[in-house]
Order: C-alpha cells, then sequence, then structure tokens
C-alpha cells in the first residue's frame, strides 16, 4: 500500500517526459539505422559514437527533467540509459583500440572517448555505492560537452609517430584519464553536498551567472587567430555575441540589487533572464554549429553574425555548452531543489565522499605527473620544460595538494572544502582542454 501511495503521489508529467525521451532516442536510433543499412557495417565506431551521444543525451534530458516534474522515475530511467550508453562506448573503445592498434590515448578525440567512458562508470559506482542517486544531474552533461566536442575532432586513424610509440606513455595517458574523470566526479559531489547544505539559491544564481558572463567575456574579448595561438585582438564579436554578453550580465545585476535593496523581485526578474540566456546560448550555439557546417571547420570569421575570427572551435565549443548546462542545472535548483535534497545523501556524507573521491584524484595526479616526467625525460632528455599542460598539470595538482593540506592539518570541512574542489576541476578542464587549443606547446597535439 505504501509503495502504491508513492506512486500515485509521483507527478504524472514525469512519465509523459519518459515516453517523449523515450520515443526520440528510438527514432534517432532507427534513422541511424536507415543510414547505415546501405553500407552493411552497423556496429561501426562511429555508430556507437552516435549511440552513446543520443543515450547519454537522454540520460541528461532525464535527470533534467526530473527538475521539471518531480517524478522520480525519470531518475531511474536515466540511469537505465547511462547503462546503456556506457556499452555504446564500451564497443567504441574497444573498436577503437583494434582499430588503431594501440590504446585510445593517441589524440584528445581518443582521449575524449576514453574518459567520457571513465567517467559513466564513475557515475554508476556513485550511484550504487554511495547512493547518490541523481549525481548524473552533473556528470552527464561533462559527458554530454565530452561528445559534442568529439564531433569537430579528427577521428581518422592514424600511425603513431614514434615518440609516442612507448608503455610508458600509455600508462601517462590511462593515469591522467582516470584522473580527470574522479576530478569531475569530486566536482559533482562538492555541487551535491553545497545543496545539501542548504547554500542560498540566490548564491548558486550569482555563482552561474557570473560563471556564463566569464565564459561569454572571454568569447567576446579574445581573437584566437590561428589554431594553437592566443592573442588578443580587440573586442569585435558581432551584435549577437555582445546580445548575449549584456544578457549574461543582467542576472547578476539583479542579484546585486537584491542584495542592495533587500527586495526579492530582482530575484525573480533574474531567474526570468536566466531562462532569456538559455534562449540565447542555444542560438549562439546553433550559429556556432551552421558556421561550422558551412566551412567545414570549427572556425567563423569572416562577418555574419559573428565578426571576430575564432579558431579555436574545440575551446569554444566546450565553452558554449557548459553555459548551457550550468544555466538548465541552475533552473533544476530553482524548480526542484526540496527533491533533490530528498535523494541526496547527508551533507556530511556527501563532504566525506567528496574527500574520498579527492584522496583518489590526487595520487593519481601525482603519478600521472611522474609517469609524464620520465616519459619526456627519455624522450626528450629533461624531466621537466616547463611547458603549458606541465605548468597547468603542476597547477592543478597544487590545488588538491592544498585541498588536501588544509583538510589534514587545519581540518578545513564544508563549504570551503567544496569550493576547494570545485575550482580543482576548473584546473582541470582547462588543462585538458584549454591548453590544447589556446596555448602553444609540446602537447598541443590534436
Amino acid at each position: 500500500m505504501a509503495r502504491a501511495s508513492e506512486v500515485e503521489r509521483q507527478p504524472a508529467g514525469g512519465m509523459t517526459l519518459i515516453v517523449m525521451v523515450g520515443l526520440a532516442i528510438a527514432f534517432l536510433l532507427y534513422m541511424a539505422f536507415l543510414n547505415v543499412v546501405k553500407s552493411g557495417n552497423l556496429f561501426s565506431e562511429t555508430n556507437l559514437v552516435f549511440a552513446t551521444l543520443i543515450f547519454y543525451a537522454g540520460a541528461g534530458a532525464l535527470y533534467l527533467g526530473f527538475g521539471v516534474t518531480g517524478n522520480e522515475s525519470c531518475v531511474k530511467f536515466a540511469s537505465l540509459a547511462t547503462w546503456l550508453g556506457l556499452i555504446a562506448n564500451s564497443g567504441a573503445v574497444a573498436l577503437r583500440w583494434i582499430d588503431a592498434g594501440h590504446p585510445p590515448f593517441a589524440n584528445v578525440y581518443e582521449m575524449l572517448l576514453s574518459f567520457v567512458w571513465t567517467l559513466a562508470v564513475l557515475t554508476l559506482i556513485a550511484e550504487k555505492k554511495f547512493g547518490v542517486k541523481v549525481i548524473g544531474t552533473v556528470t552527464m552533461p561533462v559527458a554530454i560537452v565530452g561528445l559534442v566536442l568529439m564531433q569537430l575532432l579528427r577521428t581518422e586513424v592514424h600511425p603513431l609517430a614514434p615518440l609516442l610509440q612507448s608503455t610508458l606513455l600509455d600508462v601517462h595517458v590511462a593515469l591522467a584519464i582516470l584522473a580527470y574523470a574522479v576530478c569531475a566526479l569530486s566536482f559533482a559531489l562538492a555541487i551535491m553536498f553545497l545543496i545539501q547544505d542548504h547554500v542560498k539559491t540566490e548564491t548558486f544564481l550569482a555563482l552561474t551567472s557570473a560563471g556564463t558572463l566569464v565564459i561569454y567575456a572571454s568569447i567576446a574579448a579574445t581573437c584566437f587567430e590561428e589554431p594553437g595561438g592566443l592573442s588578443r585582438a580587440g573586442w569585435n564579436p558581432g551584435w549577437l555575441m555582445t546580445l548575449a554578453l549584456v544578457a549574461m550580465a543582467t542576472p547578476l545585476v539583479c542579484y546585486g540589487l537584491s542584495r542592495w535593496k533587500n527586495n526579492d523581485r530582482f530575484l525573480t526578474l533574474a531567474n526570468r533572464g536566466v531562462l532569456v540566456n538559455i534562449v540565447l546560448q542555444g542560438l549562439t550555439l546553433a550559429v556556432l554549429l551552421m558556421r561550422a557546417r558551412e566551412g567545414g571547420s570549427a572556425a567563423f570569421g569572416g562577418g555574419g553574425l559573428f565578426t571576430a575570427s575564432l579558431a579555436a572551435g574545440p575551446f569554444l565549443l566546450t565553452g558554449l555548452v557548459g553555459g548551457i548546462f550550468i544555466s538548465l542545472l541552475y533552473l533544476l535548483l530553482v524548480w526542484r531543489r526540496t527533491d533533490l535534497e530528498r535523494l541526496l545523501p547527508t551533507a556530511d556524507q556527501l563532504d566525506r565522499i567528496t574527500y574520498k573521491t579527492i584522496c583518489l584524484a590526487f595520487p593519481l595526479l601525482t603519478l600521472t605527473i611522474a609517469t609524464g616526467a620520465l616519459w619526456a625525460n627519455q624522450t626528450w632528455g629533461s624531466y621537466w620544460s616547463w611547458d603549458p599542460k606541465e605548468t597547468w598539470a603542476a597547477i592543478t595538482w597544487l590545488v588538491y595538494a592544498l585541498y588536501l593540506h588544509m583538510r589534514i592539518t587545519v581540518g578545513w570541512r564544508g563549504r570551503r572544502a567544496a569550493y576547494f574542489a570545485i575550482a580543482g576541476f576548473v584546473a582541470v578542464i582547462f588543462t585538458f582542454i584549454g591548453v590544447t587549443y589556446l596555448l602553444r606547446g609540446l602537447h598541443a597535439f590534436k
């Protein structure tokens, strides 16, 4: 009887969403099937990557759909979609490994393929072992960003360059991928902790608005004249980017006015501004993808809606898609915070789990740097050359080292520790993607 009454309390809109997402997944898979019938090669790497994207996107939609409907069945079906995506992801990794004749670590495309696989595994482990049922609301968007980014990268299998033919390098990259995925998990857990620790929703509003504003200000104010080269070329972003930039600032201004005037009406305006921002972000992303498709590359300079020359498309795409997910996650919090808190472990449990994941991530990061130094000495005759990737790897390592130091020696717990975990993952993202496309160096391979 208790289970029956619980089912009755579930909002009916949730089942409608589940059916809609299921039909969308089935339709996309069917269309993909029709496209490959002629070739007779259904289980190719490309098709499996596409299926992975569909299932992970379905999982992300269901996790976010929980925020709209409040129906816990969305979470259960999201977990199922994650499992199905992992199966397809595993097939893609296996085929790549077989076709290339080496582990899929040779370029950014292969590393992202392995990264999203590892992140999905850790997501399912966190759901099962630690009971963080909604961890996928953060980790699945990260995986989707990775899969979307892969669509702009070269997928051809090329023979490994002589300097990359090293078992030590395989170990180095495998450790890096695992470390980054664990860091992503600690990032998600830290956000869950802040929610469960009753951080005010308007604080999340300020952080969300500031994050998207930084993303768009960086894009609008910076010109990437060539891949791997970052140079300031003046502020000439075009009218759409200008409009988006102003819109990103509006919720932050409203938040400031609400604090100054002590008037919650400005917070209502700010939340409406976030909705407008999502529309503008989607339009901006659509323009990027159309220009990339028309031009055959990720760059979209030369007039049109954007007048800045941007050749670092993969990094740009990461920022745009990431901004959309940040805004969507905030709306999930606004609409369903009580339900989220009910599905999460206690704040103390989340704090301990975050600490445990960073205790795993830190030695992995340490071993990544150590094996990289050994390989560099074998290849270039120097353990350390202050290459941008090496420098930022060291910065990331220091952030997590400071987290552990302050927790063990000073007893930092709670919010300060969570903010450090979030900052650490931001450093990881820049080390993984940003350095590759923005800074010249020995690691700037595509």
